[in-house]
């Protein structure tokens, strides 16, 4: 066999251009179920398979396509895919390279209405409780939509008839395409940076799924959702449902009906404020009448009518009574003074008792010290023995040949000891 030899690669560039230049492949349409889903999160390309019963085949979708979906492909979700059949030469893998993909039966915004959806409600920015309340009666309001669209003047007639007291802010957005959602986010923070409105309505009049979809933004409904003003979706028809309905803290069908929601009518003000008056005037003229009676009821009694003569028993009973008290205290402030006179004189007599009484004690206090004086003692004859200084108290303190002092009553005698003799003076000896 005389075959030519060639490369690889050569095999794979044939059998590209094989693959290229036949028309049948430059567009096909495909139906089947996406499997390997692999997104490339740095080039933003989408890499999975498409398979049905019995194959499979490998796909592509580059960044430049697939940021145009308005749906989130997933594993196992049915799709038509519009492409173009081709070989990759470094792996001589024919695949398929997807231009358009969308959901093979709802269409795909649906599909992405209803992913976003899920998406954000398992988020909690759907969550009732983080729902701020409308206020009652706002000083200001915010109006964001279109500032050519018909909705807007709805809204401000509305504003004007029912609740001219307050202030009306526009900020006039786009309200339909690309840069839509990124204009009405804006706006809504500019009213919270700077604290313009006490509640905001967001929305625009009716439309297509098409023309209503920059309300289905996420960034869109992160900013309504971190909005510290309240917020009133007003999007479409009433049976028109966009994300933005769903996140606000009020849904109104209509622009014309968030208009409606957002004030009070001041003509049914106007009607409860009068009934209420009419009801107090009437309350205050039913209490007076009450007060009137019952003032003449009392002002005809004796007491009121005959006041003097009404009190005249009680004013004789007082002064009697004055009397009899002005009596008794006398009384019994002589009484007092008497035992005081009295009781006086007894401490007089027991006060010179008590000196009398003093004078005797200190009397035979003095006697009896002087029984005590040891000069008494001596003087009755008796003397006292020192011996350097000290007075003896036995004979066990003096030694034959000590030196000591005789004490007399009337003298000192100085004496040397010969001889200690020690024993008891009843003439028993001594041990």
């Amino acid at each position: 066999m005389n075959l030519p030899v060639i490369t690889v690669s050569q095999l794979n560039i044939y059998i590209k251009k094989m693959f290229d230049s036949d028309l049948s492949f430059a567009s096909v349409i495909l139906s089947g179920e996406i499997s390997n889903l692999s997104p490339h999160y740095r080039s933003g390309h989408l890499y999975f398979s498409l398979k049905d019963d019995s194959s499979a085949i490998k796909a592509v979708m580059f960044a430049r396509e697939a940021s145009r979906l308005r749906f989130q492909p997933e594993n196992g979700m049915k799709v038509l895919a519009v492409g173009r059949v081709s070989v990759f030469e470094r792996d001589g893998v024919y695949q398929l390279y997807v231009r358009e993909l969308q959901p093979d039966g709802a269409g795909a915004l649906a599909v992405a209405f209803e992913q976003l959806k899920k998406r954000l409600g398992e988020k909690g920015l759907f969550d009732p409780a983080h729902k701020k309340p409308i206020p009652a009666f706002p000083k200001r309001i915010g109006v964001i939509t279109s500032p050519n669209g018909a909705a807007l003047q709805d809204v401000l007639n509305i504003i004007r008839r029912r609740y001219p007291l307050c202030e009306v802010i526009v900020a006039g957005v786009t309200v339909q395409g690309n840069a839509a959602a990124g204009e009405i986010a804006d706006a809504i923070e500019e009213f919270n940076r700077r604290n313009l409105a006490d509640v905001l309505i967001v929305g625009r009049g009716g439309g297509s799924a098409e023309d209503l979809w920059c309300f289905n933004d996420e960034s869109l409904a992160y900013t309504i959702y971190e909005s510290r003003i309240p917020v009133i979706s007003a999007v479409g028809h009433e049976t028109d449902f966009t994300i933005s309905d769903f996140v606000a803290d009020l849904r109104a069908p209509t622009p014309s009906a968030a208009a409606e929601l957002a004030t009070p009518d001041i003509y049914e003000l106007t009607y409860r404020a009068s009934s209420l008056e009419n009801a107090l005037f009437a309350a205050y003229k039913n209490i007076l009448a009450e007060k009137r009676a019952s003032f003449d009821v009392l002002s005809a009694r004796r007491s009121f009518a005959d006041a003097a003569g009404f009190f005249e028993a009680d004013r004789h009973k007082l002064e009697l009574l004055a009397a009899a008290l002005r009596q008794q205290t006398e009384t019994a402030l002589r009484k007092e003074k008497d035992r005081a006179a009295e009781a006086g004189r007894k401490l007089g007599s027991l006060t010179e008792a008590c000196i009398a009484a003093q004078k005797l004690r200190f009397t035979k206090d003095v006697t009896a010290l002087k029984k005590l004086n040891p000069l008494d003692v001596l003087l009755r004859g008796y003397a006292a023995v020192e011996k350097d200084g000290k007075v003896l108290g036995g004979a066990d303190d003096v030694a034959a040949g000590d030196t000591v002092k005789v004490l007399l009553g009337d003298g000192t005698l100085t004496c040397d000891v010969t001889q200690v003799t020690k024993g008891k003076r009843n003439g028993t000896t001594a041990i």
